[in-house]
C-alpha cells in the first residue's frame, strides 16, 4: 500500500503559480505511474496529468497543457505539480494518486487526501 500526502495548495490570484507536492511512502515506486486529478466545485473529479515514475514520461489534459508540469524527485519520493498562469476555472481540490500510468481514475489504487487550490479573478 502506498501512502500519499499532498501539500502546497492555497489562494492565488489569476495569472499566479503554485507548486503542489505529493510525498509518497510505503512501497517502492519504480513501477508506478503518479497521477494528478482535480475536482472543481459541482463537477466530477477529472484527470490533470500523470508521470511515469521510472521514465519520467508525462501526459496532460488539454485544459492544462502548456501551463502545468509534473516532475518527480526520486530521492524524496515526491511528485510535484507546477501550476502556472492559473485561471479561476482551475479552482479545485487537487489529488495525487499512485497506480498504473494512465488517464482514468481506475488506473490508480492509492489516493491522497487532496489539497485546495483557489484562484481569484
Amino acid at each position: 500500500q502506498v501512502q500519499l500526502v499532498e501539500s502546497g495548495g492555497g489562494l492565488v490570484q489569476a495569472g499566479g503559480s503554485l507548486r503542489l507536492s505529493c510525498e509518497a511512502s510505503g512501497r517502492t515506486f519504480s513501477r508506478y505511474g503518479m497521477g494528478w486529478f482535480r475536482q472543481r466545485p459541482g463537477k466530477a473529479r477529472e484527470f490533470v496529468g500523470t508521470i511515469d515514475w521510472k521514465s519520467a514520461s508525462t501526459t496532460y489534459a488539454d485544459s492544462v497543457k502548456g501551463r502545468f508540469a509534473i516532475s518527480r524527485d526520486n530521492a524524496k519520493n515526491t511528485v510535484y505539480l507546477q501550476t502556472n498562469n492559473l485561471k479561476p476555472e482551475d479552482t479545485a481540490v487537487y489529488y495525487c494518486a499512485a497506480g498504473r500510468y494512465g488517464t482514468i481514475e481506475n488506473a490508480y489504487s492509492s489516493w491522497g487526501q487532496g489539497t485546495q487550490v483557489t484562484v481569484s479573478s
